[in-house]
């Protein structure tokens, strides 16, 4: 699989069964909060989501790696993580893998108007 990133077709190769994969593509979504983020990440401390996609076993592997990923660029999950089922941006590759991640801040107070 390793020249498919280079392969345009690679979608249509993938719906048709001409590629295949041991992997399922997910978006996994993690609440949590950014502390100091690594190289290449932005956003602001504090209570955020944390939104990635990924080709991974099954759903409860893409849940371990949005947990892991967070923790190794600065992000720590600390509530709910909910991952889904969707098309893919970007070819399978050997390997599960995390990829177009990015960050979503909130301002982590409680709606308390009636």
């Amino acid at each position: 699989m390793s020249d498919e990133p280079h392969n345009k077709n690679w979608k249509l190769r993938l719906r048709f069964g001409q590629l295949k994969t041991p992997f399922s593509h997910f978006t996994v979504v993690a609440d949590g909060v950014v502390g100091e983020l690594a190289d290449g990440f932005t956003a602001p401390t504090g209570p955020a989501w944390m939104a990635m996609k990924a080709w991974a076993l099954s759903p409860e592997q893409a849940e371990d790696m949005v947990r892991k990923i967070g923790q190794e660029i600065g992000f720590r999950v600390t509530g709910k993580v909910h991952v889904y089922e969707t098309e893919p941006n970007s070819p399978p590759t050997n390997n599960p893998r995390g990829y177009d991640i990015n960050f979503t801040h909130y301002d982590g107070k409680a709606d308390t108007q009636q």
